[in-house]
C-alpha cells in the first residue's frame, strides 16, 4: 500500500498544475498516469491559451462576457468570472517558469485573434502552445520533487464512509494491482474523444477518469455538450488549429465562396466553434461540399507567416494529405473534438463526494456551458487545476488517513480474472470500439434527432452485452496493453450512453446541442443543468440551475 496527501490521476496539463500547487502547499503529492506525462494529450492543444491583460487595453470582463456568450448562456457565470479574472495572473506565471510565448515586433508577449471574441487574447507558442506549457510544467514537478507513477492504470476509486479515500490502480509493466491510500484525490484525467470516430483526441482519451467517479456516484454534468471543432483534417481527423483562422485563414465551399458571410457575417471564420461547425455541416449537406469537406485555404498568408506560426499544421497536411498548405487549400470537415460536460464540480475542484476533486476536460464546472470558446482549454485546465491543488492541499492538512486495507484491490483482482478467464475469436475489443465510435459520430454528431439518437442507444446496450463477453487474447500480465484496452471500452461505454441519455433529455438545441427536432433555444424550460447520476437501479437524471451575476441570457449573433 502506498500513501499521500493528494493522488493527482492524469499528468496532463491540469493534473501537473494541481501537483504544483498542492505541493507548493506542503503536500506529499503523487500523479499517476497511463502514459509518460510529457505524452498526455495536452500535446495536443496548438492554438493558445485567452487572458486579458489590462496593458493591452483588454479586461477580465470582456473575457467573461465572450466567454458566457460562447456557453449560449449554460455557462456559470461564477465560475467563468474566477476563470477571467485570475487568467493573467497566470499567463504570466507560466511564462516565468518557463513558457516560451511568442513575441510582437516590440518584445512584448504576443496575441492572435480567436474563435467567438472580439479581442485578439489569445498568447501562443507557434502552433504548438499545449506541448510547450506541458513541458515546462513537467521540468517544475520533477524539480519539486513530485511523486510520478508513469504507466499505472487505475482500475476503482476507494470510498469509505462515502468519502474518498484513494484508488486501487494497476502498475502496466508487471500486472499487479496496489491501493493508494490518499486524504484528497484529485481526477485530472482528460477527456473523451475516443467514444467517437474520428475525433481530433489522442487513442488513450478513452473517458477513464469520468468514468471512474461516475461509477462510485459524483454526478455528470451537461454530458450532451459535445464540440464538434470546425477544422478537422480529412481522413485522418487530425487538429488544424483554429489559429490559422486567427492568422487569417479562410474558409471556402465548392463554388470557391466564403460561405461564412451567409451565417456570421461580423465575425465570419472567427464565430465561435459551434456556428461554424453548424455551418460547415449546412454546406455539406446542402450538396456545397468537395468529397464530404469544405477547404480551409491558407496560401494568402505567406511563407514567412506559415512557417514562423502554421509550422505544425504545414508538417501534418504534408504527412498526412500530401498537401502544400502553401500551395493547397486543405481539405476539412466538422469532427469531434472537446467534452463540455463532466464530472460536476465547485470553483475548487471538490465534486459532491468529499475527498474528491477533479480538474481539466473532464470536469465540468461549468465555464464552458454549451460551447466552449478556442483557448478557453488551456485556461481552464492551470486555472482549476491550481484551485484543485490548493484545495486539496488544504483538505489533506485537516483531515487523517481513512483505514483503508489491501483488500480494497480484490474485487478489481476479480474482474481482471474473468476478462482473462474468457475464450473465443468471435467479436473483439477493436470491433466493439469501432462500432460504438461510428454510432456516436452519426448520431450525436453536429446535427441530432429524437430517432438517431434512441438507435445509438439501442446500439450502445448492445454493445455493452457484447463486451461482457468479449475475449482478451493476452492472458498475460506485464505490459498486457489487450487488458487495458478492454478496461478502456467499459469506460467509454459509460461515458457513450452518459452522453445519449443526457441528449434525450434536452429538449432544445443550445450550443452544440443541435436537435432537428427541437430546434429553437428554449430559455424557458431549459435554461439548466442537466445532472446525470449513476444509482444501484440504474441511472438517474435530474437539474440544477445556470449561475447568474450580471449577463441576462440574449440572443446569440456573429
Amino acid at each position: 500500500m502506498f500513501d499521500y496527501d493528494v493522488l493527482i490521476i492524469g499528468a496532463g496539463l491540469a493534473g501537473m498544475r494541481a501537483a504544483l500547487s498542492a505541493h507548493q502547499r506542503g503536500a506529499d503529492v503523487a500523479v499517476m498516469s497511463k502514459v509518460h506525462p510529457v505524452r498526455s494529450h495536452s500535446n495536443a492543444a496548438q492554438g493558445g491559451v485567452n487572458a486579458a491583460l489590462t496593458d493591452r487595453g483588454d479586461q477580465w470582463e470582456e473575457h467573461a462576457f465572450d466567454t458566457v456568450k460562447g456557453s449560449d448562456y449554460l455557462g456559470d457565470q461564477d465560475a467563468i468570472e474566477v476563470m477571467c479574472r485570475e487568467a493573467g495572473q497566470e499567463i504570466i506565471s507560466l511564462e516565468h517558469m518557463g513558457v516560451i510565448f511568442n513575441r510582437d515586433e516590440s518584445g512584448r508577449l504576443g496575441t492572435r485573434a480567436f474563435g467567438g471574441q472580439r479581442q485578439a487574447r489569445t498568447f501562443f507558442v507557434a502552433d504548438f502552445t499545449g506541448q510547450a506549457m506541458l513541458h515546462v510544467l513537467y521540468e517544475q514537478i520533477m524539480k519539486a520533487g513530485v511523486h510520478v507513477y508513469d504507466e499505472w492504470f487505475v482500475t476503482s476509486l476507494i470510498i469509505e464512509d462515502g468519502e474518498c479515500a484513494g484508488a486501487v490502480a494497476m502498475e502496466i509493466r508487471s500486472g499487479k494491482l496496489h491501493v493508494i491510500r490518499a486524504k484528497a484525490v484529485i481526477i485530472a484525467a482528460g477527456g473523451l474523444g475516443r467514444v467517437y470516430e474520428p475525433s481530433t483526441n489522442a487513442l488513450i482519451c478513452t473517458g477513464d477518469g469520468i468514468s471512474l467517479a461516475y461509477r462510485v456516484g459524483a454526478p455528470l454534468m451537461d454530458m450532451e455538450m459535445v464540440q464538434y471543432h470546425p477544422t478537422t483534417l480529412k481522413g485522418s481527423g487530425v487538429l488544424i488549429t483554429e489559429g490559422a483562422r486567427g492568422e487569417g485563414a479562410y474558409l471556402l465551399n465548392a463554388k470557391g465562396e466564403r460561405f461564412m458571410e451567409r451565417y456570421a457575417p461580423n465575425m465570419m471564420e472567427l464565430a465561435s466553434r459551434d456556428v461554424v461547425s453548424r455551418s460547415e455541416q449546412t454546406e455539406l449537406n446542402e450538396g456545397r461540399g468537395i468529397d464530404g469537406c469544405v477547404l480551409l485555404d491558407c496560401r494568402h498568408l505567406g511563407e514567412k507567416v506559415i512557417k514562423e506560426r502554421l509550422l505544425q499544421i504545414m508538417e501534418i497536411a504534408a504527412d498526412f494529405a500530401d498537401i502544400d498548405i502553401m500551395k493547397q487549400p486543405i481539405p476539412i470537415r466538422p469532427g469531434m473534438h472537446y467534452q463540455m460536460g463532466g464530472i460536476k464540480t465547485d470553483v475548487n475542484g471538490a465534486t459532491p463526494i468529499p475527498g474528491l476533486y477533479a480538474a481539466g476536460e473532464c470536469a465540468c464546472v461549468s465555464v464552458h456551458g454549451g460551447n466552449r470558446l478556442g483557448a478557453n482549454s488551456l485556461l481552464d485546465t492551470v486555472i482549476f487545476g491550481r484551485r484543485s491543488g490548493e484545495a486539496a492541499a488544504e483538505r489533506a492538512h485537516q483531515v487523517s488517513h481513512r483505514n483503508v486495507v489491501d483488500s480494497y484491490s480484490l474485487r478489481d483482482e476479480e474482474t481482471i480474472k474473468s476478462l482473462l478467464s474468457r475464450e473465443g475469436n468471435g467479436d473483439s475489443v477493436a470491433h466493439i470500439r469501432l462500432e460504438m465510435g461510428k454510432a456516436m459520430d452519426q448520431h450525436l454528431g453536429v446535427f441530432r434527432n429524437s430517432e438517431g439518437m434512441e438507435t445509438a442507444l439501442n446500439q450502445i446496450e448492445q454493445l455493452k452485452e457484447r463486451y461482457r463477453k468479449v475475449p482478451v487474447q493476452d492472458k498475460g500480465k506485464v505490459f498486457n496493453t489487450d487488458l487495458i484496452f478492454a478496461l478502456e471500452l467499459g469506460f467509454m461505454l459509460d461515458c457513450a450512453e452518459a452522453i445519449v441519455v443526457s441528449a434525450l433529455e434536452r429538449k432544445e438545441s443550445r450550443g452544440a446541442q443541435s436537435r432537428l427536432d427541437y430546434p429553437k433555444r428554449d430559455d424557458a424550460n431549459w435554461l439548466k443543468h442537466t445532472l446525470l447520476t449513476k444509482t444501484d437501479g440504474g441511472h438517474k437524471i435530474g437539474y440544477l440551475p445556470v449561475v447568474f451575476t450580471q449577463w441576462p441570457p440574449t440572443e446569440r449573433k456573429y
